[in-house]
């Protein structure tokens, strides 16, 4: 795979192929992102999949958010369980074909049967938490705790600014992402989505207390200052078969 053409990194998303199959909105975003060697990153991925690597490094990214407006197979927006806090971990992977995308280690939702229909539909390891958002103007105060497990929270209180990204490569590496793999039976799949691209600013994390990281499998990370804060008002976001 030395050799292999990876696909370009654009901030624009490619088409989709037909029609899409689910819809979300995603706002409030805070993107924490840490560099790490990807050695520690390989172990971690479906098979079939190897570490997406920028200037050497491969990178673990903790980010909450607000999801809402969700509909799925056409359906107008789902009230109430449509409509929650989530905060992931994720990794950055390329297939045999050269294509990029995400893995999620984890996912924390408040809605249970979000969490079920993400589970059984998409694969995806969703996890049923208490999430919560406290705004005060442009401090935003996420905090995560899943049921049943006391060493798997999460607080993030971080301050947006107004200073605006543009023509960074790294933060388009980090967030201009087109598709996600997952593991189903027998297989890695990849499914796609596509979203306006991304308005992104800069951002302060004020402080940071996680235990998520280190239930990835990163328990150090939670203890540095992430190599990259960036935060951004949202954006729509649909899937593909």
């Amino acid at each position: 795979m030395g050799g292999m053409a990876l696909d370009a990194i654009t901030s624009s998303a490619p088409d989709l192929d037909g029609r899409s199959v689910a819809s979300q909105r995603w706002s409030h975003l805070v993107f924490l992102h840490w560099r790490v060697e990807a050695a520690r990153v390989a172990p971690l991925l479906p098979a079939g999949l190897r570490p997406d690597v920028i200037d050497g490094s491969t990178w673990v990214g903790l980010i909450p958010f607000v999801l809402d407006r969700a509909t799925v197979f056409g359906s107008p927006p789902v009230p109430y369980f449509g409509d929650f806090v989530e905060i992931n971990v994720r990794l950055y992977a390329v297939d045999e074909r050269g294509r990029r995308g995400v893995v999620f280690v984890s996912l924390e939702a408040s809605r249970l049967a979000a969490v079920l229909a993400a589970r059984a539909i998409f694969a995806l390891p969703y996890m049923w938490s208490r999430t919560t958002l406290e705004r005060d103007g442009e401090l935003f105060d996420y905090r995560g705790d899943r049921h049943g497990t006391s060493d798997a929270t999460s607080r993030i209180v971080a301050r947006a600014t107004t200073v605006a990204v543009h023509d960074d490569p790294v933060a388009d590496f980090l967030t201009a992402r087109w598709a996600l793999f997952t593991r189903v039976p027998g297989r890695t799949v990849r499914l796609r989505n596509h979203h306006e691209p991304w308005p992104l600013f800069e951002a302060q994390l004020v402080s940071l207390d996680d235990r998520l990281l280190a239930r990835a499998g990163f328990a150090d990370l939670a203890g540095l200052a992430p190599d990259s804060v960036l935060y951004s008002p949202g954006v729509t976001t649909r899937f593909g078969r």
